[in-house]
């Protein structure tokens, strides 16, 4: 990845070994071990904190721009919204709790470069040719696109004590119910880890999710990932509302990102929700929902005009003109989907959604396997995703063109504050 903006990119604690002495480089490994010991450090990805010399930030540019890494809250959750996505769940292999945080720790600062527009260690070349590359290269040259990076733990995590976190699983962690409907995948089901990767350009996201597999090679392995596209959702209103592949405008009544009062409402969890270690972060449901392509496109425009409750030119309400004005839901059908999903329905639930639209090929008998991927933010699953969910399994009429396939339920712990911080940490600590 090209050059950009520094933010999150600390002086000092990403510097080459070889040039600071803070660490041991490749070519030290080389000189104590032979090449096989390289190579094994190199798999396991213990190089990944180091930073390749000589790189020194440029100007970012519009869509190429960096999105700070360090906050108090993960990034990629109130972020504007980036156009592609690369999603992946994990289960933990290492049943050895000190290697779990170290692979964390290596996985922050591989994520702090990348999402600076920068590649991991020595870079894609140029080093020795006995020792695979740092970084895998498909994104050199190309500029950090708003790349954000979010990390989950599922409750597979805490699961039987695994790695010493017995009492620790949050209370609003829950194990999501069999809704009405659901036709779960177990492949696409689950994990123990997630880690969302989004950006404007889809080479930068598929890199990023790469470069962490790669590190946590032995560790962890992928259990499942979604790319996504054409995000269906947005937490910037001022913008146009994207459509999801049903043609139909999405996430018009969404949280937007910068109202602080919504985000702490909804959100965040706060510091009274019961677990401490998870202040300030959220909880993520993931939903890989399957659209029936074929049987939609034969629908005529009145009838799907009354499944959404809105217009399909402008996303208007039913009664109103305009996208954005306040709808009059008794003037929708009972069953309509604005109407069931609306805050006022489900005695205020409120979650901010971050989809993306999906075609994975066909299913073997010609069609489409389309949807929505669908992400939910909110503070706490059981008062945000599940009574919205339970109303929309029961009486949406969207149901006879949708089925949920995947699903899995995440706590996303808090931001990382600065250079010494790490993904985690506060749950580990």
């Amino acid at each position: 990845m090209s050059e950009a903006d520094p933010e999150s990119v600390q002086s000092g604690s990403a510097a080459t070994a070889d040039a600071s002495g803070g660490g041991t480089s490749r070519r030290a490994l080389l000189a104590w071990g032979g090449a096989g010991l390289a190579l094994g450090a190199a798999a396991a990805g213990g190089t990944a904190a180091i930073l390749r010399q000589n790189s020194e930030p440029a100007a970012p540019g519009t869509m190429g721009m960096a999105v700070p890494f360090h906050g108090e809250h993960q990034a990629g959750i109130a972020t504007p919204v980036q156009d592609r996505l690369h999603f992946a769940a994990f289960d933990v292999k290492t049943k050895d709790r000190a290697e779990l945080i170290k692979l964390l720790k290596e996985w922050t600062a591989a994520a702090r470069l990348m999402t600076a527009g920068l590649p991991v260690g020595e870079g894609g070349f140029g080093g020795l040719p006995e020792a695979p590359p740092d970084d895998t290269g498909e994104a050199l040259g190309l500029k950090a696109s708003r790349l954000t990076l979010t990390i989950g733990f599922g409750p597979g995590l805490f699961a039987g004590d695994r790695f010493g976190l017995n009492g620790r699983r949050p209370v609003a962690l829950v194990d999501l119910e069999q809704f009405p409907g659901d036709n779960l995948d177990a492949s696409r089901s689950g994990g123990d880890l997630c880690v969302q990767a989004c950006a404007d350009d889809p080479q930068v996201a598929v890199h990023a999710i790469r470069q962490l597999a790669r590190i946590g090679f032995g560790k962890v392995a992928v259990r499942w990932s979604q790319l996504g596209f054409g995000k269906t959702s947005s937490t910037t209103p001022d913008e146009q509302t994207p459509r999801n592949m049903m043609g139909f405008k999405d996430g018009t009544r969404n949280i937007s990102g910068t109202d602080k009062a919504a985000l702490d409402k909804h959100v965040w969890v706060g510091a009274g929700d019961g677990s401490d270690w998870l202040t300030g972060g959220s909880y993520l449901v993931a939903r890989r929902i399957r659209m029936h392509i074929e049987t939609w496109d034969r629908t005529p425009l009145q009838e799907q005009e009354d499944i959404f409750g809105r217009d399909k030119g402008e996303g208007a309400p039913v009664g109103k003109s305009k996208e954005r004005e306040e709808p009059f839901l008794k003037a929708m059908k009972p069953e309509a989907h604005v109407r069931l999903a609306h805050p006022d329905t489900n005695d205020g639930a409120t979650i901010l959604r971050r989809g993306y639209s999906f075609t994975d090929g066909t299913d073997g008998l010609g069609r489409l396997d389309a949807g929505l991927f669908f992400l939910a933010y909110q503070r706490d699953v059981r008062k945000g995703f599940i009574p919205i969910q339970r109303n929309l399994a029961k009486n949406d009429s969207l149901n006879e063109y949708i089925q949920h396939v995947g699903s899995a339920v995440f706590a996303v712990p808090p931001g990382v504050r600065d250079k010494d911080d790490w993904w985690g940490r506060t749950l580990f600590t």
